[in-house]
């Protein structure tokens, strides 16, 4: 019965889905409407039986004007409280599941389209609502279950609300923060995102915080507040990934080695392709070597391709400065020392070694 009800229902969203997707419908539908039709049935049957239930268990006082009253409380009277309560959950989780089967829907819809924004703002949508459904079957429960004044609660909350506000005053700005991350779009699911030192894919953006899926496959929650207080840096946004870096020379480099060396540089990497922006330049004169500098733009996006291209110019670049007789240089010590006429006075030795 519960399969048949569900096709039927699904009638009235066929023209929304557009396509078929009754089988996802059927899917979500049929173990919250298995439960309704069973609660239902079995409330029905159990109130048409004579029972024994009318006993009374327990008394509880009731104002009734000014006037306090006790209330009897039968086992039928909580057994109907009971079959209230799980059928009135049955009916909010049916409302439940057809918000995910519109979100299906719509995800199925955005992941047609090139637009990204849809991709992100389909989830967020999903939780609002489902967030807004189950406030509201918490006070049908306490209207219609626990007979709980609704309306006195509500006002309640209202005059406490300043209270509360100010006890989630971080969650409320989380909150904002997710709404100006919509309006504003700094960045979008899927995008390359560097804030506050992590680097990764963001996966999703919710009412609190955003997902971001690291380098090294961990994930990272951040809190939206943090993503939009922060300096936030929107990596796929990029056209060119740029290559900085400093060799250093020996110095017993000569200076015409030097400028051949700067110039083979500067025309292998301006004649590469997928690089552009090429600076090469002989720097300063360092600790233990002549520092050369070399920067330049790399116009292909992909990582895998650009550590490739990165590696093939680093090792071209190991070949020129052997071919221009010279060498890397490392960092050395030059220790002097008192020796007789005709003794070595100077002695060159690296780092880890010992005189």
């Amino acid at each position: 019965m519960s399969r048949l009800l569900s096709k039927l229902l699904f009638k009235l969203f066929r023209s929304f889905s557009s396509q078929s997707h009754d089988d996802a419908f059927v899917s979500l539908l049929i173990k919250p409407l298995e439960t309704f039709i069973l609660l239902s049935t079995l409330y029905l049957s159990i109130n048409q039986l004579k029972h024994p239930l009318e006993v009374a268990i327990f008394h509880y006082s009731k104002l009734v004007g000014k006037v306090k009253e006790s209330i009897p409380v039968s086992i039928g009277d909580c057994v109907d409280r009971i079959f209230l309560f799980m059928i009135i959950l049955s009916i909010f989780w049916i409302i439940l599941r057809i918000i995910d089967f519109i979100s299906h829907v719509l995800l199925f819809k955005a992941s047609l389209t090139d637009n990204k924004s849809d991709d992100q703002l389909v989830p967020f949508l999903k939780e609002l609502f489902k967030t807004i459904v189950i406030f509201i079957g918490f006070f049908t429960l306490l209207g219609f279950v626990f007979e709980v004044n609704v309306l006195t609660l509500i006002t309640g909350l209202g005059i406490g609300g300043i209270a509360i506000a100010l006890a989630a005053k971080e969650s409320l700005e989380n909150l904002i923060g997710s709404f100006t991350i919509f309006l504003d779009k700094p960045f979008v699911v899927g995008d390359l995102v560097k804030v506050d030192g992590v680097e990764g894919t963001v996966e999703k953006v919710g009412f609190r915080s955003t997902r971001i899926r690291t380098s090294e496959k961990t994930m990272a929650t951040i809190p939206n507040r943090g993503m939009i207080d922060g300096v936030l840096e929107n990596l796929s946004l990029r056209n060119l990934r740029r290559v900085v870096f400093t060799i250093g020379l020996t110095y017993e480099t000569t200076g015409d080695s030097v400028k051949k060396i700067v110039s083979d540089i500067a025309v292998y990497i301006r004649s590469f392709n997928g690089t552009a922006d090429e600076s090469v330049a002989f720097k300063s004169f360092g600790d233990s070597g002549l520092n050369v500098e070399i920067s330049y733009f790399v116009t292909i996006l992909d990582n895998a391709e650009f550590i490739k291209i990165r590696q093939e110019i680093n090792l071209e670049i190991m070949d020129i400065v052997m071919r221009n007789q010279s060498d890397f240089a490392y960092p050395t010590q030059r220790l002097i020392s008192d020796r007789p006429p005709g003794g070595d006075h100077e002695k060159e030795v690296g780092n880890d070694a010992t005189d």
